[in-house]
């Protein structure tokens, strides 16, 4: 029985690192696989390398901007929690801060220091780690896992699938852990790309890439889905829009974009001004300055180049004064600056993605523990199971508690 292992944990990102030590951590003989030359190269890439670990949200809160999945998160949470995170890593030396009092990231704000801490954790509580393995087939016959690679065949009497999803392939993400999970009887729900910029019909705010839009709301323009609205900061691109709303709303939109061809949005870059305030803010600056044209109004609003733009949508001639505009174009332009048209028309797909909506279906998955309801002994962590969140540290919270919580092994 010397050779078979108490655990091993398919995959080195932070779930399965967390699954690792917390495992390794019970006096547990623990092997950890990984694909790639090298262990969390999606954590290193995460927030630009500056790695948003966690945030200072209440589990309630947290697990509330994960929609209707966010209740599965509250076991791993109350077991370890963003304070038990930072104090983990605090353990291992590196302190944290959240200097906007809300995203926590390391002090010196790099990944790098991060990987080196958990690299000398798992050497400190004895995971041996293998790096470029190419697993072939898992199969279970009388109670132990059995492991086949290119090179090698590996035991365990348990398994831990800490795979991620679809997003960043660059970074080796090829949706294994849904084959293994389908191979043992699982269901996976639909997955679409998340996290993300999107492409518009509309290509003429490509100008105004140099002005980012803080506080726009969106809201998608189909009866069914009138309650996703967002509200953040927005980017413009060449192909369409960016920006930490955008990345957000994404995960709502892809599901949407595989069912139709368009996705028609509104979105109001004013902060939530409706038509009345608009108007009213036209006419007080129109009788501060009767002489200014309504481009200058609107500058009062908006950056140059976005009032450029929605007078461009309206067909007004940006040196007319706000009287000399027919009736029909004024309302309009009202209309528009309260809730500006756009059509999502499409994304790059996984490439670029960086999560993944959908997963391992969680009802086969005991929330207490990790552990398949299927199969005995086989347990799953972090992206690879159906739940995504938005920008913020979430995911990578939940990657760590759902972590340590499957590395415990409780049946």
């Amino acid at each position: 029985m010397n050779n078979i292992y108490d655990c091993i944990v398919l995959g080195g990102g932070p779930a399965g690192i967390l699954a690792s030590i917390s495992c390794a951590s019970e006096n547990n003989k623990v092997l950890l696989l990984e694909k790639l030359p090298k262990i969390a190269a999606k954590l290193k890439a995460t927030g630009g390398g500056k790695c948003n670990l966690t945030n200072t949200l209440s589990t309630e809160e947290f697990m509330a901007k994960f929609g209707k999945n966010g209740r599965f998160m509250s076991h791993a949470l109350e077991l370890f929690n963003a304070s038990d995170l930072r104090d983990f890593f605090a353990k291992i030396g590196v302190e944290t801060i959240a200097r906007d009092g809300f995203r926590v990231f390391p002090v010196n704000h790099s990944s790098s220091i991060i990987l080196s801490a958990l690299d000398e954790e798992l050497k400190r509580v004895g995971v041996d780690v293998e790096c470029s393995v190419a697993i072939e087939t898992i199969k279970k016959e009388n109670d132990i896992f059995i492991i086949t690679s290119k090179d090698k065949i590996y035991k365990s009497k348990n398994i831990i699938i800490a795979t991620g999803g679809l997003g960043y392939p660059i970074l080796g993400a090829t949706g294994d852990g849904y084959i293994y999970a389908k191979d043992f009887g699982h269901s996976i729900t639909s997955t679409h790309p998340a996290m993300m910029p999107l492409m518009t019909k509309e290509k003429n705010f490509a100008s105004c890439k140099a002005d980012t839009v803080a506080k726009a709301i969106l809201k998608v323009n189909i009866p069914k889905y009138k309650n996703l609205k967002l509200v953040g900061d927005l980017i413009f691109t060449k192909e369409g829009l960016r920006g930490p709303v955008i990345l957000d709303f994404a995960r709502e939109i892809t599901p949407i974009l595989a069912k139709h061809n368009e996705v028609p949005l509104l979105i109001n870059f004013l902060k939530g001004k409706n038509e009345e305030e608009i108007f009213s803010h036209l006419k007080n600056e129109i009788a501060k300055n009767p002489t200014h044209t309504i481009l200058e109004n609107l500058e009062t609003l908006l950056a140059t180049s976005v009032a450029t733009e929605i007078l461009n949508i309206c067909q007004i001639d940006t040196s007319l004064r706000f009287k000399q505009i027919e009736g029909v174009k004024r309302e309009k332009l009202v209309k528009t600056l309260a809730w500006t048209p756009f059509t999502i028309i499409g994304h790059e797909g996984f490439k670029n993605a960086m999560i993944t909506r959908g997963g391992v279906e969680l009802k086969e998955i005991d929330s207490k523990t990790m552990q398949s309801k299927i199969i005995d002994g086989l347990y799953f962590c972090g992206e690879v199971v159906n739940i995504d969140g938005p920008c913020g540290g979430y995911n990578l919270q939940w990657s760590f508690s759902s972590g340590f919580l499957a590395g415990k092994l409780r049946k």
